[in-house]
């Protein structure tokens, strides 16, 4: 499809093409907007501000602290941090210093964090002291040698740091005992750094920005490597998407953006972190979106212009007593990704913020956005959209043929954007490239007269939570080693309030078994998202004549 149909639904504006020789790298944009923004605030946090000066002297000096340890340019440094000032110190930091980051879920169990930190062969890990414990667990089987240890006031200056962090570990009880005697505490690394001579990395558009993993199909989870110019391509085009609405900020107000959603997942980084830099923004960095109270406490203090969200964060909040303590009268993109929006939570939320959500559609895989609609759009589409600039998309049948317009087949994906394949998988990256370079998602899809993209099925049993993909064979594999198991199956189910929850089948081999006991089984070994909602013992699964579990069947009551 070479005629890209969808063009002439662009607004006016939007390009059909970004020039991705723009920048070299994310570092130099990065840089650029540090220059050009010194002054203005770059991110909240907690009531206490960091400018773009302070974010360009801190990422600095925290790079010089890396350089000094003796990591070699292209080492992985894993940053396991929920929404906190120094995540961007050190993702910024990291990526000047020359190595490559890896944005680990601070939830994740031992057994997931050593597998994340083998398979990466990170060098270091910067990590919130209160998933220090985890850490500990696993450390002595990975590859990591340097530890960085943060607390949540770190950056809160002295008075209110030191309170904040006495609240988190004495009143909150959110920083479990451990022990890490290699740690250096990140305030210290700061000033190690700064004693330090900064080098100035050499960045090519080809090396390895970020390792962003995915779960794996085959129950392992895959380092999607998206390359420097992979992440300059989609900020570029995000941004060319963003402008038609962006354009209606007076001159001389500042772009405010929300950023509730994790910040090691792939769209909180690249359309909440990474785009607000780009466009001199400031970050709103809301550590825990679960607070509902305290999320809008806080936003009641801003003016809020750009929110990106999941539909489970828009139903939330719309729902919430609260919410007009809030001004929502300067909203101007509502974006929403990571799963389906749905259609009452879309009318709910443009009926009390007359912002109409815009959906868009990605993956790790594509750094992530592939699809958008136009954040012009006045109404809910149901649609995801349509290819943003320089990207292609096609929809292919099981032989990797293109279908006829209106069938719908799998969504191949085209672009600067794409991922240059998985972490040393060259097998998993076979199964999802095209010999023409076209990434397979996985997901169904229909395309209309007008280019606009509809998802109807998964090919996969990929299970999505929250706009998190939960893997059925990585959980199964789990479950599967417990005690008096004898085969278990799991498959998504419709749920209200996450979109999709997971359902887990069970054969015992033992009777004794309990529900109780699986459940304490899979907190100790799954993050919180993939653990089974509804759990169901049988006495056999459905099976094909092979003897593969016909999962299908399961989600039937």
């Amino acid at each position: 499809m070479n005629d890209r149909i969808w063009l002439k639904t662009y607004p006016p504006g939007v390009p059909a093409d970004i020039d991705v020789n723009r920048y070299g790298s994310v570092v130099e944009m990065m840089e650029e907007s540090f220059q050009k923004f010194a002054s203005r605030s770059a991110f909240s946090f907690m009531g206490k501000e960091l400018s773009y000066k302070q974010i360009d002297e801190l990422s600095q000096t925290f790079g010089a602290y890396l350089q000094s340890l003796g990591l070699a340019r292209g080492d992985r440094v894993a940053v396991m941090m929920p929404n906190v000032m120094q995540y961007p110190v050190a993702v910024a930091g990291i990526m000047r210093a020359g190595y490559t980051l890896v944005n680990v879920n601070p939830l994740y169990t031992a057994r997931e964090l050593e597998h994340q930190l083998k398979d990466s062969g990170a060098k270091a890990i910067v990590i919130l002291e209160n998933f220090a414990a985890t850490l500990e667990k696993c450390i002595a089987a990975t590859p990591v040698k340097h530890v960085v240890l943060c607390a949540m006031g770190d950056q809160l200056g002295l008075l209110k740091g030191a309170l904040v962090n006495y609240v988190v570990r004495n009143v909150k009880k959110m920083v479990p005992e451990f022990s890490l005697p290699q740690a250096v505490r990140f305030n210290a690394a700061i000033a190690k750094g700064s004693s330090a001579t900064f080098k100035k990395a050499t960045i090519k558009a080809d090396d390895v920005a970020v390792l962003q993993y995915t779960g794996g199909t085959t129950g392992v989870s895959k380092g999607a490597v998206l390359l420097q110019s992979n992440l300059v391509a989609n900020l570029l085009q995000a941004d060319a998407c963003f402008q038609p609405a962006l354009k209606k900020i007076p001159d001389g107000v500042q772009m405010n953006e929300v950023c509730a959603l994790p910040l090691y997942h792939i769209f909180a980084f690249t359309v909440g972190m990474m785009l607000s830099m780009r466009l001199g923004g400031k970050l709103i960095l809301i550590p825990n979106p679960r607070d509902m109270p305290a999320v809008l406490k806080e936003l009641a203090k801003h003016k809020v212009h750009v929110f990106p969200a999941v539909n489970t964060l828009f139903n939330g909040l719309a729902n919430h007593p609260d919410f007009n303590s809030v001004d929502w009268s300067h909203l101007l993109v509502s974006a929403g990704g990571g799963t389906a929006v749905q259609s009452a939570v879309a009318k709910l939320w443009f009926d009390k913020t007359g912002c109409a959500i815009c959906e868009g559609y990605g993956l790790s895989e594509t750094s992530p956005i592939a699809t958008s609609n136009p954040v012009n759009i006045t109404e809910y589409s149901g649609s995801i959209g349509v290819p943003v600039p320089s990207t292609w998309l096609k929809l292919l049948d099981d032989d990797g043929n293109e279908v006829a317009p209106g069938q719908s087949g799998e969504i191949a994906i085209k672009g600067p954007q794409v991922m240059a394949g998985y972490w040393q998988r060259p097998d998993e990256t076979a199964k999802v490239m095209t010999p023409d370079g076209y990434f397979k998602s996985g997901d169904i899809g229909v395309m209309d007269e007008n280019g606009y993209f509809k998802i109807v099925d998964r090919k996969k049993d990929m299970i999505l939570v929250s706009g998190f993909n939960v893997f059925p064979t990585e959980l199964e594999d789990v479950v599967a080693q417990m005690d008096g198991i004898m085969e278990c199956a799991c498959v998504g189910v419709p749920d209200e309030k996450s979109g999709e929850a997971v359902k887990l089948v069970i054969v015992r081999k033992n009777p004794a078994v309990t529900e109780d006991q699986v459940r304490a089984y899979c907190k100790e070994n799954l993050t919180g998202y993939k653990q089974p909602k509804l759990i169901e013992f049988r006495n056999d699964l459905p099976k094909t004549p092979v003897g593969k579990i016909l999962r299908r069947e399961l989600r039937n009551k």
